[in-house]
């Protein structure tokens, strides 16, 4: 392993949990090599997950981590990032952890545009309790609790973010793990609530029950499922059907809520007068 991501690990920890093949290690070196090339210090990091696969990431960095209840990452982030504004918080999260139980939060988080970048590793499906579907299994394919198919439209959670006021909304995948990385770069960097989801592979729960047999089978089926946003643009409905646009949605420089709020407390304290 490069040494570049092996300092940033908790090697005590390993091997680790994650089935083969999937992809949530390949958003974890990602993440490390976005924080090597900005250059942080490990105790200026803290990051925050919820419940899943996914959310045993904080269990292998080394930096200040929170596993916390299911759906609650950003609730928790946000308490965090207001005691101490300087903290660089990043939450990960699950498709099921962020868009269902955790759905309202996810909102109100991008409303506020508190500085918290959002990692989403979409991989379609609750992996970790049994393969049911999530509000990201695109319609049609099947889940323990959808045998003969799901039914329901899925979250775009790209344009979610744009409309409910974050200041960064990127998507990629485990695919293009450079791109993966630089999106990620650019959302650390960002003053601002950030959104990059990361098309992830399940090749145990997600992959098997949709007649996918290998982990390279489940890449090779993202790859044809995902477009550059470019190239998406040009798409008839009917092409863009079953697909997901990838690259960057929304980069815009807006008012931070922990600056707005520190600002709030000094007039506060100057008896409401104007700085």
């Amino acid at each position: 392993m490069n040494n570049e991501i092996v300092q940033y690990l908790r090697k005590e920890m390993f091997p680790n949990i994650w089935c083969p093949g999937c992809g949530i290690g390949i958003v974890l070196g990602a993440m490390l090599r976005a924080i090597h090339s900005i250059g942080w210090e490990k105790d200026e990091i803290v990051m925050v997950s919820g419940i899943g696969c996914s959310s045993r990431i904080t269990g292998y960095v080394d930096f200040n981590t929170m596993n916390t209840t299911h759906g609650r990452a950003l609730p928790y982030a946000t308490g965090i990032k207001m005691a101490n504004p300087s903290l660089k918080v990043i939450t990960v999260m699950g498709d099921g952890d962020c868009a269902a139980i955790g759905g309202n939060h996810f909102i109100h988080a991008a409303r506020r545009n508190i500085d918290i970048t959002a990692i989403i590793i979409n991989n379609m499906i609750y992996g970790m309790t049994g393969g049911q579907y999530s509000p990201l299994t695109p319609t049609g394919k099947i889940g323990t609790t959808a045998p003969y198919g799901n039914i329901d439209q899925c979250f775009d959670l790209t344009s979610l973010a744009v409309s409910a006021g974050a200041s960064y909304v990127a998507r990629s995948s485990v695919f293009d793990v450079i791109q993966a990385t630089r999106f990620i770069k650019k959302a650390f960097l960002k003053k601002g609530f950030s959104v990059v989801e990361i098309i992830s592979d399940c090749p145990i729960s997600f992959g098997r029950i949709n007649r996918m047999r290998t982990p390279a089978e489940m890449l090779e089926w993202i790859k044809s499922i995902t477009v550059p946003k470019n190239k998406w643009e040009k798409l008839t409905p009917e092409e863009k059907e079953g697909k997901l646009p990838t690259g960057e949605f929304l980069d815009i420089n807006i008012p931070e809520y922990s600056k707005n709020y520190q600002e709030v407390c000094i007039r506060a304290q100057q008896g409401g007068k104007d700085k």
